[in-house]
């Protein structure tokens, strides 16, 4: 699979979770399994993205009140991601 399939099947997986179609943790299962994007990206992508989710995953844990991590924020933050890693891989 391309970096640009993959990258495409984590945006469609953020509009999943987005509309809860799909649960956190398997949001976060699809990004890590996103290999031929990660080899594609700067590491500092890898990095960023991790951190994102680690966040996204403990914010799944609590309610929102109980929580440092609002999720909408972590969601859009990860939207910016995959913005910034489509303009990436037109660069390449």
């Amino acid at each position: 699979m391309t970096p640009q399939n993959e990258l495409d099947q984590l945006q469609h997986a953020l509009q999943q979770l987005r509309s809860d179609d799909i649960r956190v943790g398997n949001f976060a299962q699809l990004a890590a399994q996103q290999h031929s994007l990660e080899a594609a990206l700067p590491a500092r992508f890898n990095e960023v993205q991790l951190q994102l989710l680690n966040r996204l995953e403990s914010a799944a844990l609590f309610t929102e009140e109980s929580c440092s991590f609002s999720q909408k924020e972590l969601l859009d933050s990860l939207q910016l991601w995959i913005d910034k890693a489509q303009l990436q891989l037109q660069k390449t």
